[in-house]
């Protein structure tokens, strides 16, 4: 697997902070407890099929406490539309019930707690850190690991190791930001199939057009 030198990287990335300032979560939610339930809905489905449902899921289950008295088959019956909802529906549940036991129905502030819930991986702890607590992080999705490995930004065959080579090459200053931006990017410019590179803000750097060094 190939990867940009250390020049054009740091070019990518100076180019795509300035093009995505703006870039943010795109999940809605207004409350640590829903923004959480909201990443772990996520999970293999978009951010717009999620927003669909949470309005009603948290209007008639709040927080934690109300979340945790649920039945699962109520929760499946707000979320049914998005993928996977039967598991999800368990692990909202789950997790709910951890919050209310052990931490008195609030969303804790470090890696280890989180994911010490269920359903909630790397990926959505990263998520929840950065944009409830304001930790620096870079959160790996399926946009982040396809576009900095086919970018060049990285060259791995895992999320863990993409996260770990992207925490070495992008300022910490700059992981959420960054993670933000290849988001927005996978999903405006660079898509799965057919990525737009004539409009590419990064084609005369990245490793699939052509810049293999």
């Amino acid at each position: 697997m190939a990867k940009l030198t250390k020049e054009k990287r740091e070019e990518v990335i100076k180019t795509m902070l300035k093009e995505y300032k703006g870039a943010k979560c795109a999940l809605d939610y207004n409350s640590n407890f829903s923004l959480l339930v909201a990443v772990v809905l996520s999970a293999q489905t978009t951010d717009v099929a999620v927003n669909k449902v949470t309005p009603e899921l948290f209007k008639k289950f709040p927080d934690a406490f109300a979340m945790a008295n649920a039945k699962q088959s109520q929760i499946e019956k707000y979320i049914r539309t998005i993928g996977l909802y039967k598991n999800k529906s368990k692990n909202v549940l789950a997790l709910s019930k951890d919050l209310v036991e052990r931490f008195n129905g609030e969303v804790p502030d470090d890696f280890d707690s989180l994911t010490s819930l269920p359903g909630v991986g790397r990926k959505t702890a990263n998520v929840v850190l950065a944009e409830l607590f304001g930790h620096q992080t870079i959160a790996v999705d399926t946009h982040v690991f396809r576009l900095a490995n086919r970018i060049g930004l990285v060259a791995a065959d895992n999320v863990l190791d993409t996260e770990k080579q992207l925490q070495k090459v992008i300022p910490e200053h700059n992981w959420t930001k960054m993670h933000h931006a290849l988001i927005w990017h996978g999903r405006r410019v660079c898509t799965a199939k057919n990525p737009n590179c004539t409009e590419c803000c990064i084609k005369d750097f990245c490793k699939k057009n052509g810049v293999e060094k």
